[in-house]
């Protein structure tokens, strides 16, 4: 059965419009006048269902609508044209230090907000304690508000949301002001609430933590749905869109014995162009010219981390010992998807046991991006040999 249900839901807003009260009012009363404001759809026409039990992943670039359909959600604002259906209490953390009072202490606004939210006096009672350590704010608790920082501030707003027990959890981008620590356990009890059989809406920019929460997301660009799937699909036509995966010529190594003729990182899992995941296999492609033939010639690749550590260091004559003769190639590297989120730097070395022909550090550049949902831990025996493709 559905928790959430948004049908034909759009929010129009006019540009550069101020009024006061009395010139809102007057304003019902009279036509627009020449040189009205200029509309702006934040939502245009977006349906969607989420399901008991659901962790669902919002989103797209900034101006996308994404906090507008949250506050819609929670009827923070009314929509323009059509509904917006909730099943259940709803609790959500949306900005930071919502409903609490600046004046008061974190004990004090620890009742007050919970209140807010439609949690019993003697609830928060029973659950004061957990609160408190979960927020990790008992030095302050009394303590004005006004005077925490935004990452406390923050704490002490989802350890109330997060205790209220709510069947609709909604979270927009407010984690990034939290530390790591707490973060993970923000996470942690995310998951937890989805495995109790709770429905998560979840808002963030921070695609590797959408993709291990949700795994099912929804794209918005300009106001509308472009896309409503599998979070690895939706994360990857997000981020395709607009994106170009590195590919390079190799500069300066036109003339000489040897020519760098391309080096490209591609996946065969994927359509030519498209983003990177994290779980991809990968495959890495080398193009070369020989054109004096070089006794002991030899090839290796190797891939830096954005770190400026080298993780991968592969030497050709390991795998193939035919030699390099005169002519074009091509070979490929084969890696399994053991590299981390990032940017990664392909190099690649051409020369002989005496002589170095062509060393650049930086002929390729690939990012790759979140883990898919729920990735198991796993041995990989890492087995790289070349191919000659060509």
């Amino acid at each position: 059965m559905d928790r959430v249900q948004v049908e034909h839901l759009s929010k129009v807003y006019r540009l550069g419009e101020r009024r006061n009260l009395r010139e809102t009012l007057s304003a019902r009363r009279r036509a627009q006048p020449p040189g009205a404001p200029q509309l702006l759809w934040s939502l245009r026409d977006v349906n969607l269902t989420v399901e008991d039990g659901e962790a669902l992943g919002i989103l797209g670039r900034n101006g996308a609508g994404k906090s507008t359909l949250l506050k819609l959600l929670m009827r923070i604002t009314a929509p323009t044209e059509g509904v917006v259906r909730t099943r259940g209490r709803v609790a959500a953390l949306l900005e930071v230090g919502t409903g609490f009072h600046p004046e008061l202490t974190g004990r004090e606004n620890i009742f007050l907000n919970a209140a807010v939210l439609g949690m019993s006096r003697a609830k928060t009672r029973t659950h004061f304690d957990e609160i408190v350590d979960f927020a990790g704010t008992e030095r302050f608790l009394d303590t004005p508000v006004k005077r925490y920082s935004s990452g406390m501030y923050l704490r002490l707003a989802f350890a109330v949301a997060a205790h209220l027990e709510p069947d609709i959890l909604v979270v927009d981008e407010v984690l990034a002001v939290g530390d790591a620590e707490f973060q993970r356990k923000c996470l942690t009890r995310m998951s937890s609430a989805e495995r109790e059989g709770r429905t998560v809406i979840f808002v963030s920019h921070d695609l590797n933590t959408l993709a291990r929460l949700c795994p099912r997301s929804v794209w918005l660009d300009a106001g509308q749905v472009r896309d409503d799937g599998p979070t690895e699909q939706v994360m990857r036509d997000y981020l395709t869109s607009g994106y170009s995966q590195g590919a390079a010529a190799a500069p300066g190594a036109t003339t000489g014995p040897v020519q760098l003729r391309e080096v490209r990182v591609i996946s065969p899992a994927t359509e030519a162009g498209a983003a990177l995941l994290r779980d991809d296999p990968l495959q890495i492609v080398v193009d070369l010219h020989v054109a004096e033939e070089q006794l002991g010639l030899d090839l290796a690749v190797y891939v830096t981390n954005q770190h400026g550590v080298r993780i991968l260091d592969e030497v050709m004559s390991d795998t193939l010992s035919a030699p390099l003769t005169a002519g074009d190639h091509q070979f490929t590297l084969d890696l399994p998807p053991v590299l981390n989120v990032g940017q990664h730097v392909v190099g690649v070395w051409i020369g002989t046991s005496t002589a170095d022909l062509v060393d650049d550090p930086a002929v390729a550049t690939f990012e790759l991006f979140g883990s898919t949902r729920g990735r198991p831990g796993r041995a990989v025996v890492l087995d790289l040999p070349f191919r000659r493709t060509q």
